[in-house]
């Protein structure tokens, strides 16, 4: 079993994986955006994305159909133009810039707005606003994104019977939508600059996977969350089942047991996109030139914690090649883990008899946040 991601050669130890924060302002989207592909990928992306292009007279360059229907504009009438074509009433009183304006002069999560269509359609959205630098720290583009608060409402008078607060509520929402939008734009600039402009399907492929494992965790939230928690147990064996479901391998047999246990988001997004690595590089590199085999995965809570075990019995990973490679997208999710909860990940592979992964962290490293 490989990384999806495979070395040429062995890495080198000394290199550390970048911070979030670097991969956010080291982008090459130029050729990217020139791919029918890699636009096809963005049209399908669940969130309403436009992109500008920065310059002496920034203009929007695209924008995806999610955010053509929540903004109720073709995309032809949006492209080529600048932010303030988006006309729009901040939700609050005390906020007196415009929607288009608040994109190019705020960053983050900017503010709720009553965005106003082609048609006299009124759409109440919260809009986020990223800049994108290139290599050298010069801004080259900017990301909006916008999230229907009204489709949003049905689900928030669903939690609203666990959390009193509806205000409280509303603001949780806003924080989980803001962090898993970081993490969606650093895993699309990640893989951009890796094609170096040529696309490479089986590239979009694994995205598509980190992508579905941040929607399951959003459904999670929605369905069975509690002010920031979630269910490790069930959350982990929604992803088994998710990526066996889409590789399709026979004779591959899941041996899958899980624990009920609540964890905070920031735990459970990392642990969701480490396990979800892990089972599609054994689908793909485990057992080849076998007739199948055995992938474990096992959420379990114990006394003093969790233990998260992915294993498999397959050939095992070359004698030269490491997991996680330092310096790959893989080693920022597993650092990621390390920070939030202080986990301890221990790897092990032995030829012809598979590799196991073994993550364990305390409880209260992985607790909830307190509200």
């Amino acid at each position: 079993m490989t990384d999806t991601e495979r070395p040429d050669s062995k890495p080198d130890s000394q290199d550390a994986p970048p911070p979030v924060a670097a991969l956010l302002t080291t982008p090459d989207l130029s050729d990217a955006l020139e791919s029918k592909q890699f636009r096809r990928f963005l049209d399908q992306v669940p969130i309403a994305i436009a992109l500008s292009e920065l310059g002496s007279e920034e203009h929007i360059i695209y924008v995806n159909p999610e955010f053509e229907r929540i903004s109720a504009r073709d995309a032809a009438a949006v492209e080529g133009q600048r932010w303030n074509i988006l006309r729009g009433r901040a939700d609050r009183s005390d906020d007196q810039l415009d929607a288009g304006d608040a994109i190019v002069q705020r960053s983050d999560f900017v503010g709720t707005f009553r965005l106003e269509g082609d048609a006299q359609s009124v759409n109440l959205v919260d809009i986020y606003s990223n800049v994108i630098e290139d290599d050298t720290g010069t801004p080259c583009y900017r990301l909006a994104a916008l999230v229907d608060v009204n489709e949003h409402a049905t689900k928030v008078e669903q939690l609203d019977q666990k959390i009193e607060e509806k205000e409280t509520l509303l603001l949780e929402i806003q924080h989980r939508v803001r962090n898993n939008l970081q993490m969606i734009t650093a895993l699309i600039r990640i893989e951009a600059r890796n094609t170096r402009g040529k696309i490479d399907t089986a590239t979009f492929d694994r995205l598509a996977g980190r992508i579905e494992a941040i929607q399951l965790l959003y459904s999670t939230l929605v369905e069975h969350g509690a002010e920031g928690e979630v269910d490790l147990g069930l959350y982990v064996s929604e992803i088994a089942t998710s990526v066996l479901r889409a590789h399709s391998v026979e004779g591959i047999r899941l041996d899958l047991k899980v624990d009920t246990w609540p964890v905070s988001v920031n735990v459970a997004m990392p642990t969701g996109l480490v396990v979800n690595e892990l089972l599609t590089n054994a689908l793909k590199y485990a057992f080849a030139g076998r007739p199948g085999g055995t992938i474990t995965v096992h959420s379990l809570a114990e006394t003093y914690g969790c233990r998260i075990i992915v294993a498999d019995d397959g050939i095992g990973l070359p004698p030269d090649i490491t997991w996680p490679k330092p310096g790959k997208l893989s080693a920022l999710i597993v650092q990621s883990l390390r920070t939030n909860a202080k986990a301890q990940v221990e790897v092990s592979s032995e030829p012809g008899k598979g590799m196991r992964v073994a993550i364990s962290f305390s409880r209260r490293d992985a607790a909830p946040e307190s509200h």
